[in-house]
């Protein structure tokens, strides 16, 4: 079992930034993959940022140049910079981990708005 707890988010302007944190805890087993996805209102939940243990990186194109995902091996948190926001980027965030496709783990979620 993996527990995922996140902080950051909230309300920003247009143009402004958010960071987004989780920290992993439990049975943290290496290699795994880590990241971001997120849901909007009447949406389905897309992949945001994902990068693996080993670090490697992949971004959904809207956020290439704008957000950087982060891992920090020691602390188990992974982390999401996002700059010059949109207001379609407006939605609940959620962190997640998983060494085997078949058991993935969720964080608990946290909105990000981003006012026009």
């Amino acid at each position: 079992q993996v527990q995922l707890v996140q902080s950051g988010g909230g309300l920003v302007h247009a143009g402004g930034s958010l960071n987004l944190s989780c920290v992993a805890s439990g049975s943290i087993t290496g290699p795994y993959v880590t990241g971001w996805h997120r849901q909007a209102p009447g949406k389905q939940r897309e992949l945001v940022a994902s990068m693996t243990s080993g670090g490697s990186k992949n971004y959904r194109n809207s956020a290439k140049g704008r957000f950087t995902i982060s891992l920090d091996n020691v602390k188990n948190t992974v982390y999401l910079q996002m700059s010059n926001l949109k207001p379609e980027d407006t939605a609940v965030y959620y962190c997640n981990h998983y060494s085997d496709p078949s058991s993935i783990y969720w964080g608990q979620g946290t909105q990000v708005t981003v006012s026009s």
